[in-house]
């Protein structure tokens, strides 16, 4: 069996770590020209290190990342309204990991190089178009600057890994569009001083106006400092900025006014803006649910099957998960389409149900309730919002996603040890 990866992000280059631990064969095509380590912070839920963790790169996360030992929401005047343990501090047998993205993506594109071969990741290759015929897929890839037609590959399996813009998506869904509802981040890193425990994700705000903070550096950690990845999160414009927009820097005189007063007893947030140099604009956006992910001998993953808010730290995790369940899948059925069917079934409701969560702030509601029942804020939280409601909305969201305690400890591992390796 050989199939064709579409897109060398976390989730394209995780599955292809994936299928090589089970012999079979596959080839990532990244559209970029050339792979560069950047971007900023991210999350990894537990249930995603764990798989991480099956593919052996274990080590390596845990020189890289912190393990994140506190998540903590507050309200827009500094108070604590809810905080729990995360990761071994909370019971798991795996940690939670706020990692640089870049070098998240240089963990894995060695692991790929490495174990897979040079010859199996190919750059600057952009799917044009692509076809089934019997039991084959044919793909076909341009050089995006020229348009010129630069390879095409057969394979038995193709898998869209090329995110919230993905080419595959589109080509069963050509009227489906990015869903904006004029929330923009703005996203930097900045050398600091550590706040709370030194290994803290605090998120800070409401609705319309959130900061999302975490360190991501142990190296920083080791010298007493805090390499802190940021998000400030606004209600700012109606129109979605243009795709070539995306990514842009930002005018940090638009928006630090609206943070000026944020200065609190654990941090100091103009002077976190202030410190970072530069800062990327993005809009805040996702894509409606579809029905369905796998046709015939093509399917999804990650964002380009389930695109969705930034909440909860789930977007990079699940895609992991996905890329594994779809291995689990493909090894024990040999009639492919009935793999990828099977796949679908397992995640494509789950996913879904998180989508329409994210819109509703997931876990984050907590700050909602707290802005609309004390905007002036409060001196005790549970006369404003029930220890009930507290824990129901971090308990009921981590069911969902799949990564609370119980399940993450107890289940069976996705791909069997003993089935390693094992399928030609």
């Amino acid at each position: 069996m050989r199939v064709i990866i579409v897109g060398g992000g976390i989730g394209g280059l995780s599955l292809a770590l994936s299928l090589h631990q089970v012999g079979i064969e596959c080839s990532v095509f990244e559209s970029s020209p050339t792979i560069e380590f950047l971007g900023l912070g991210i999350n990894l839920q537990p249930n995603a290190v764990r798989e991480l963790c099956e593919l052996g790169l274990d080590d390596k996360l845990a020189q890289t990342a912190i393990p994140t030992a506190e998540l903590a929401y507050f309200n827009r005047h500094g108070q604590l309204i809810w905080s729990e343990p995360r990761g071994a501090a909370a019971g798991y047998r795996w940690p939670q990991y706020s990692i640089s993205r870049g070098e998240l993506q240089k963990l894995l594109i060695e692991a790929v190089l490495e174990r897979l071969g040079k010859n199996k990741l190919f750059v600057g290759h952009h799917l044009s178009s692509f076809v089934q015929r019997g039991n084959k897929v044919t793909a076909r890839f341009i050089d995006r600057t020229t348009r010129r037609e630069i390879a095409s590959c057969d394979a038995d399996i193709l898998v869209g890994a090329d995110g919230i813009h993905s080419v595959v998506r589109k080509n069963f869904y050509p009227d489906d569009h990015p869903q904006f509802e004029g929330m923009i981040n703005l996203r930097g890193v900045a050398r600091t001083e550590p706040f709370l425990s030194g290994k803290t994700m605090a998120i800070v705000g409401h609705r319309d106006q959130r900061l999302i903070a975490y360190p991501i550096s142990p190296q920083a950690a080791e010298k007493g400092q805090a390499l802190v990845n940021w998000i400030c999160v606004m209600r700012m414009c109606k129109e979605v900025l243009p795709r070539e927009e995306w990514g842009r820097e930002a005018d940090v005189n638009k928006f630090l006014p609206l943070y000026a007063d944020w200065v609190f007893p654990w941090m100091d947030v103009p002077k976190l803006i202030r410190q970072t140099d530069p800062i990327w604009e993005f809009p805040d956006v996702d894509r409606n649910p579809i029905s369905q992910w796998s046709y015939g001998r093509i399917t999804m993953l990650g964002d380009a099957a389930h695109p969705m808010l930034p909440v909860g730290a789930q977007a990079g995790s699940q895609a992991i998960v996905d890329g594994r369940v779809l291995t689990a899948a493909l090894l024990a059925s040999h009639d492919p389409e009935d793999a990828l069917r099977h796949y679908q079934a397992q995640r494509i409701d789950a996913m879904n149900g998180m989508i329409l969560r994210n819109r509703n702030l997931g876990p984050e509601t907590v700050m909602a309730l707290a802005e609309e029942r004390a905007p002036q804020g409060f001196d005790k939280i549970t006369d404003v919002v029930t220890e009930a409601e507290l824990k129901e909305a971090s308990l009921s969201f981590k069911a969902a996603a799949g990564f609370d305690v119980e399940t993450v400890n107890t289940r069976a591992s996705y791909i069997p040890s003993e089935g390693s390796r094992t399928r030609q």
